[in-house]
């Protein structure tokens, strides 16, 4: 069954998010059954950060509010995550626009490194305070996940797959998604938000039991008069 998962490197509930989904996964007797694919969602396409902004005048700016309150913001966020075995520093948090990061995990996806690539960009942004809008540092971490340096260079210099992230935004859309993380289960059921471990349980739970029921049942019609020379469970006869 696929589970499509629209997000922002640059949201922290997205982070959240996908440990507890990850979480609730790892418990689930089908979890090898379960194909997930990362979807790109841009929270604020238009920003880039040319001033050296911090995530605290970012969003001190962007939803007007004294500085104070957004480090208290900010803390709640810091505790959710430390919940879910993160550990978020915003203190020096870089915000930056995650279009090329996008890009890079739809490269990720062609070598089968796309969920690597997304953890990696989360702990990157997030717990290490790199510069995730800057292409030598989105390089860097293609590199440290196993993608040739050469072909990474090559994309993000170009405009490889940005269509592919536009399509992504685009389906978000025609979806009705206005926020992220969001979860799409089979394309028939749809969970939003950093939800706690077993919301994600029982959706996964009814999702994928719908889903195997729907499945083709295949039936063979036998040539052979007599079961002659087989062996089964209870041994081998002729």
């Amino acid at each position: 069954m696929k589970v499509e998962i629209w997000s922002d490197v640059m949201c922290p509930f997205c982070y959240i998010g996908k440990r507890h989904f990850e979480q609730a996964i790892e418990k689930l007797p089908f979890k090898e059954e379960i194909e997930v694919n990362w979807k790109s969602y841009q929270l604020n396409p238009d920003y880039h950060n040319t001033n050296n902004e911090t995530i605290y005048g970012y969003l001190s700016r962007s939803k007007g509010m004294p500085i104070e309150q957004a480090k208290q913001m900010t803390q709640q966020v810091v505790d959710m995550a430390s919940n879910a075995g993160l550990k978020i520093d915003f203190d020096t948090n870089i915000p930056a626009n995650t279009f090329n990061a996008h890009r890079l995990i739809h490269l990720a996806a062609e070598h089968n490194l796309q969920d690597l690539a997304k953890e990696k960009l989360f702990e990157a942004h997030f717990v290490n305070s790199r510069n995730i809008g800057d292409n030598d540092v989105l390089i860097d971490l293609a590199v440290e996940i196993g993608l040739n340096r050469v072909e990474a260079e090559e994309v993000l210099s170009g405009d490889q797959f940005a269509e592919a992230v536009r399509y992504d935004i685009y389906e978000s859309q025609n979806l009705g998604i206005r926020g992220v993380p969001y979860f799409v289960m089979d394309r028939k059921y749809g969970i939003s938000g950093a939800q706690p471990v077993q919301a994600f349980t029982d959706a996964l739970t009814q999702s994928f039991t719908e889903w195997k029921e729907n499945q083709p049942k295949s039936t063979l019609t036998s040539l052979n008069k007599n079961d002659d020379a087989i062996c089964d469970e209870n041994g081998c006869e002729i």
